[in-house]
């Protein structure tokens, strides 16, 4: 343990010039994940963080999210009621490199603590309408992915279409996801910019608030609601109070955002399926087959939230007013 951490602060020397490390501890398991991390100390008390990936699948994921972060400008940041990791350094150990960001404070929380805890779930309503209101033009400058409607649903539609194929999807859901993919008015929506990758392991929260988001390699053009589907598979009181929070701060009309978030949420399942299947592991594919079978259960309960469209309903002068606000904000 201390032969890695101290090779990780020797590294971050190489990283950061002038850096003198007074201090360091390690950063989660060092035994196991896809990162070797530390925390280290400047001589003026300031905290950084240095990962090295220990694999292909990290190092490529620690690329995306470095493009990602240096093209959060400290202007684009202001925008934002928590913190983002800040690019500090690199140096090169064998194959890959070691990358030194500044450290964001915070623990993980979990799915129960946004049931349980009103505010916090308001606060995470709040970090994700902020996200999905900053300019879009600083994602198009950095070159990053921007997402149609129309690809978005086509993404989805090869989802379900390869889950199908694999003749594991119970017939219900088959039938549920085609009617979902089939309504039109349930795929209108403008694109925002979107994390991607959203959940309890991309934030950071001390008591009820929100202090950072870590894991921005997804950052794009999107569709919202994708930032939203993780929440629905927490206690059913979180979702409503997320997205009730999501909406007073700004997150947008969209009548159909809920219903989209379904589809990205039941769909997770057919992506586990698929990645069972790829695998070749029939521990993963029984899982995801399980998953989807309580899911049938779970639709037909009388309770149960419909997948299709919001009837449209005439909008009143004020949303009116409202969306044009949106919309300036998002192109300005």
């Amino acid at each position: 343990m201390a032969g890695s951490q101290f090779t990780l602060a020797a590294l971050a020397t190489t990283a950061v010039p002038g850096l003198v490390v007074t201090g360091t501890r390690t950063l989660g398991s060092v035994a196991s994940g896809d990162y070797e991390s530390a925390l280290v100390r400047h001589a003026d008390g300031v905290l950084s963080t240095i990962r090295r990936p220990r694999n292909q699948r990290a190092e490529a994921r620690q690329s995306a999210d470095l493009v990602a972060i240096r093209a959060l400008s400290a202007g684009i940041r202001s925008r934002l009621p928590f913190a983002v990791a800040e690019y500090r350094g690199q140096a090169p150990i064998g194959s890959t490199r070691a990358i030194v960001t500044s450290h964001v404070p915070g623990a993980h929380p979990t799915l129960r603590a946004l049931g349980e805890r009103p505010e916090l779930a308001t606060s995470v309503g709040r970090a994700l309408a902020a996200v999905h209101q900053l300019p879009t033009s600083f994602v198009t400058d950095a070159g990053l992915p921007s997402l149609t409607p129309f690809e978005v649903l086509r993404s989805a539609v090869s989802t379900m279409d390869r889950a199908v194929a694999t003749k594991l999807v119970p017939a219900a859901l088959q039938e549920r996801w085609e009617g979902a993919a089939r309504d039109q008015q349930l795929w209108q929506f403008t694109p925002t910019v979107v994390h991607g990758a959203v959940g309890t392991d991309a934030l950071l929260v001390e008591g009820d608030t929100v202090t950072g988001m870590l894991g921005w390699g997804e950052l794009r053009l999107g569709d919202p609601a994708k930032d939203l589907a993780w929440v629905l598979a927490g206690p059913r009181e979180a979702f409503p109070t997320v997205l009730s929070a999501y909406e007073a701060n700004g997150g947008g009309r969209d009548r159909q955002l809920a219903q989209r978030a379904r589809v990205y949420h039941e769909l997770e399942t057919a992506q586990w399926l698929l990645h069972g299947v790829q695998a070749k592991s029939t521990e993963v594919v029984d899982d995801a087959v399980a998953m989807m079978h309580r899911l049938v259960d779970a639709v037909h309960a009388p309770t149960a939230a419909p997948l299709q469209s919001v009837s449209p309903d005439t909008m009143e002068i004020g949303e009116v007013e409202q969306l044009l606000s949106s919309t300036e904000r998002k192109h300005g």
